[in-house]
């Protein structure tokens, strides 16, 4: 069994509010009622969303307050679209917000291309990055990655559909060029099974370099139709494609995925996460069935 001494069992909050798209999915979904309701499903701890306040002490005050913990909040670079020195004043800046809240890892996304947040575009499209480019962002992730240490913090590297760092041939290659002290992965069940991938296999192949778990579930049928309509990462989200461990209609292999951790002596975050209409999928409820799950096979 995982360790409770050195794994906690966290959720997004993007449940309840959908931050790529909060006017569209929560939009009227308050920090106060999200955070308390995270608290009675039974979570350790919350990663940031976006409206969450932006005052760290308020924040840590409110988590407090609920006896929940910061795990860690979202920061987009842009290694090749802007200079290095734009984003290592922006990563500071927010490494120095999340360490005031408490947290201790950076979830990293390089939106350099990206088409996650484009409406009509899809979701085939997604950039492929030449030599010049790869060598760039390498060299951006190792600089930012040492800055993080060096304040005491973690980057965990998100791979997620529509960015540059998306496939298998694309982890491979970017953990390659990375150096281990400074950089490593989220793994994220969800994301890699929307591109392709075999998340099992992923977390065989790079356990030694992953950093952060989230925990999403996919519904085939959803993400089969959002391919085959040619729709974009965006439309993708209201047609049902994510979903928590635990619902029947996801079809991620999370049994093993569990067992593998074990295995590899995983130490961190287990986060459940998938962004869902609200008001189709209560988020208190699906919370709930998450939380139920990961204890039936973590056991704690």
């Amino acid at each position: 069994m995982l360790d409770p001494n050195k794994v906690k069992i966290g959720i997004a909050p993007i449940a309840w509010t959908e931050d790529d798209m909060p006017e569209m999915m929560g939009a009227d979904t308050t920090f106060e009622q999200t955070i308390s309701e995270i608290a009675l499903a039974g979570y350790e701890g919350t990663e940031i969303g976006s409206h969450f306040p932006k005052d760290p002490a308020i924040l840590k005050q409110e988590l407090d307050r609920r006896n929940l913990k910061s795990i860690t909040g979202w920061i987009s670079t842009y290694l090749n679209e802007q200079p290095l020195w734009w984003n290592e004043r922006a990563y500071l800046d927010h490494i120095y917000f999340l360490k005031a809240t408490g947290a201790e890892v950076i979830n990293t996304s390089d939106q350099s291309f990206s088409i996650q947040h484009q409406w009509n575009t899809p979701l085939k499209n997604k950039h492929i990055l030449n030599d010049d480019e790869w060598e760039v962002l390498a060299k951006g992730l190792n600089h930012l990655g040492r800055i993080a240490v060096d304040n005491g913090m973690k980057m965990v590297y998100h791979v997620h559909m529509t960015t540059t760092v998306q496939t298998t041939a694309e982890i491979d290659r970017m953990l390659a060029m990375t150096d281990p002290k400074y950089v490593n992965i989220i793994y994220d069940t969800g994301h890699l099974y929307f591109s392709g991938e075999d998340p099992v296999e992923v977390l065989k192949k790079y356990h030694d370099r992953i950093g952060h778990v989230h925990l999403k579930n996919v519904r085939k049928p959803a993400m089969e139709k959002c391919y085959a309509e040619g729709k974009s990462f965006l439309r993708s989200i209201p047609e049902g494609v994510f979903t928590i461990p635990g619902d029947p209609t996801g079809c991620v292999d999370f049994p093993t995925v569990f067992k593998l951790l074990d295995e590899y002596n995983y130490e961190g975050w287990l986060v459940v996460e998938a962004e869902q209409d609200p008001i189709e999928h209560n988020p208190l409820d699906y919370a709930r069935i998450g939380r139920e799950y990961v204890r039936k096979y973590v056991g704690f």
